[in-house]
């Protein structure tokens, strides 16, 4: 069995996961927001689960002065200061990270992508298959024929795993280290590395391509012609200067040796706390393979998005399909004013109910109300059938406005948006807590998608 290493951009991960739910940050039962942690142990478990690693290990930048800032106290001075939810999630991770026992590896002075390039070089030599688990162009300087870089998944797509064919075609080179050249010739803004002035990616490619190295463009800069040339030679040594910037050291004095970095078995009771404290039921359940054992918080206190993604409880399924001749229920078709009326009584009495709509289509700016599903607990419903005048619908939905409108009420649906646009055009607002479970299905198992299409009541209920 070929030893396989992965070590994983610590930072990289984390800022990629806040910045995934930054817009729907999600947000525990308690108030935390939770987001870069949920994040960070999604792609984690998608490594151990997809790729087995034999050794794995994290990488994280620390705090104070690296060397290149020591060179060049420019050197990512344009960054925006740490978000607060990066700055507090970080240290939880770690704890996550010491409890599956998989190290974590810093070194002052140094960054991550300093102690993976030191690490791939080391392991190569040790037989191992280096994965650079990364979406930092930087890593493609690395590449060779036992180290790949590892693009992280995106919504739907694997994993992209790059080669050196990869590399050489996409940067369009000839050989690796020329992707060390065009860095320093083009630079880069994000770590507010200048480069050469005027000097862009395509343009440092077709140099690269003519001169094989940018030292030798630079002792034949007497070749170039106009503006060019003045802005090369005026930059020779800043040309040197972003080179070294851009290249990955490769001689950390890091004490971790690729064998030190194999994966040991996790602390389970450990896991469990963290599990719980987080509300990760979902993670409890892919790890374990059964439900948590403490109980989930009470249903609405916290955001939608945490809550269904920790706390959505797993059913297991049942032996054999069963249909509505094996299983007791009772539901009701609602016709009059007075069953209206007594059903929206129920309603209000009630903590929770679940609801869908029916319609003659699936756009709410053209498609009509026909009917509503109402539920208040398994295998009991109500179907409202409604008059096909606008107006007449209006009437029929009047005593159904105050259990909408009343915000200590949860709704529970699938795919609500569609149905409180629905409703709204029908006047009736819909206020208060919202479970989606189209949402929540989303969030637990984001590979099988749920799809858009809205369910009618019949599978709903």
């Amino acid at each position: 069995m070929n030893k396989k290493l992965f070590l994983l951009d610590g930072m990289a991960q984390v800022y990629r996961s806040y910045f995934a739910f930054m817009r729907n940050p999600m947000i525990n039962s308690k108030g935390k927001d939770v987001s870069a942690v949920f994040g960070f142990l999604s792609a984690l478990l998608e490594i151990i689960d997809k790729q087995n690693p034999t050794h794995l290990a994290v990488a994280f930048d620390v705090s104070g002065n690296t060397f290149r800032y020591d060179e060049f106290p420019e050197y990512k001075a344009q960054r925006d200061e740490t978000p607060e939810e990066i700055r507090v999630a970080v240290p939880r991770i770690m704890e996550f990270l010491a409890a599956f026992k998989i190290p974590v590896l810093t070194q002052q002075g140094y960054e991550a992508d300093d102690i993976i390039g030191t690490l791939a070089r080391r392991a190569e030599k040790d037989g191992f298959d280096t994965y650079m688990v990364t979406p930092d162009k930087d890593f493609a300087q690395l590449v060779d024929e036992h180290t790949f870089m590892m693009k992280p998944a995106k919504k739907g797509v694997d994993p992209e795993v790059l080669g050196v064919p990869e590399i050489l075609e996409q940067w369009g080179i000839e050989k690796i280290e020329q992707v060390i050249d065009i860095l320093g010739m083009a630079g880069d803004a994000a770590d507010n590395i200048p480069g050469i002035p005027g000097i862009g990616l395509k343009t440092a490619q077709k140099l690269i391509a003519k001169y094989g190295s940018m030292e030798n463009m630079l002792a034949h800069t007497d070749e170039l012609k106009g503006k060019q040339k003045e802005k090369i030679e005026a930059n020779i040594e800043q040309a040197h200067l972003c080179k070294r910037l851009v290249t990955i050291h490769t001689e950390v004095p890091i004490k971790e040796s690729p064998a030190d970095l194999i994966r040991g078995k996790y602390d389970k009771e450990k896991l469990t706390d963290l599990f719980s404290e987080f509300e990760f039921n979902y993670f409890y359940k892919r790890l374990f393979g059964k439900a948590a054992p403490s109980p989930a918080p009470a249903l609405g206190q916290g955001d939608l998005f945490a809550f269904a993604a920790a706390n959505t409880p797993v059913v297991e399924p049942e032996p054999a399909h069963k249909t509505l001749t094996d299983i007791k229920h009772n539901y009701t078709l609602i016709q009059t004013l007075e069953e209206r009326v007594q059903l929206a009584e129920k309603l209000k009495g009630a903590v929770s109910y679940c609801f869908d709509v029916e319609t003659t289509g699936l756009n709410p700016r053209s498609d009509k109300l026909i009917g509503i599903a109402f539920a208040l607990k398994p295998h009991e419903a109500w179907y409202i059938t409604l008059p096909p005048d606008d107006e007449e619908i209006r009437k029929a939905l009047e005593p159904f406005a105050a259990p909408f409108a009343d915000e200590s009420i949860e709704k529970v649906g699938h795919n609500l948006k569609f149905d409180i646009a629905i409703m709204q055009a029908a006047g009736i607002e819909v206020r208060g807590k919202l479970f989606d479970t189209m949402l929540a299905h989303y969030l637990l198992d984001p590979d099988q998608q749920p799809g858009q299409t809205h369910l009618n009541s019949k599978n709903a209920f």
